[in-house]
C-alpha cells in the first residue's frame, strides 16, 4: 500500500486560454480502465479483500481509515490517495462518511504523476 497526494500544493498552475486553476495530474493509461465514485455512509465499510486489479482510491470528501495486508490502520481524508497492487489485501471504513473516486486498471502507476505522502503521519 502506498499513499500519494493530489491536493493543490502538488499541482501546477494553468493559465492557458485565460484560465486560472491548479491541475494535479493523477494517472494516464493505455489499457482499459474502470473509474467509479464510491460513497460510504457513516459507519460504512468496504470489507477486507484482495484487489482483483491494481487500484487507486482518491478521497474527495469525508475521512476514514484504510488498511492493507499488514492490518495496521491509517487515517485518510480528502486530498489523500491510496494505491493497492493486484492481489494486495485492503479494507476501507469510515465513522462519518467518505466519498472516493476509484480507478482500477492493469496498467496504473501513480508514481509517474503523483507525489508520495509519508504514511507514518497517517498511522492511527
Amino acid at each position: 500500500m502506498k499513499f500519494y497526494r493530489f491536493d493543490p500544493e502538488v499541482g501546477k498552475g494553468i493559465a492557458h486560454f485565460n484560465s486560472n486553476f491548479i491541475m494535479s495530474r493523477i494517472i494516464k493509461t493505455e489499457k482499459p480502465t474502470q473509474i467509479g465514485c464510491m460513497h460510504l455512509d457513516p459507519n460504512g465499510i468496504v470489507g477486507f479483500h484482495q484487489a482483483v486489479v491494481s487500484q487507486l482510491m482518491l478521497i474527495v470528501g469525508g475521512e476514514g481509515w484504510v488498511r492493507g495486508d499488514d492490518a495496521e490502520k491509517y487515517c485518510v481524508k480528502s486530498g489523500d490517495a491510496v494505491y493497492w497492487e493486484k492481489g494486495e489485501g485492503h479494507e476501507t471504513a469510515t465513522n462519518t462518511g467518505l466519498t472516493a473516486i476509484v480507478i482500477e486498471s492493469e496498467e496504473i502507476n501513480p508514481s509517474n504523476f503523483m507525489s508520495i505522502k509519508a504514511s507514518e503521519s497517517l498511522s492511527l
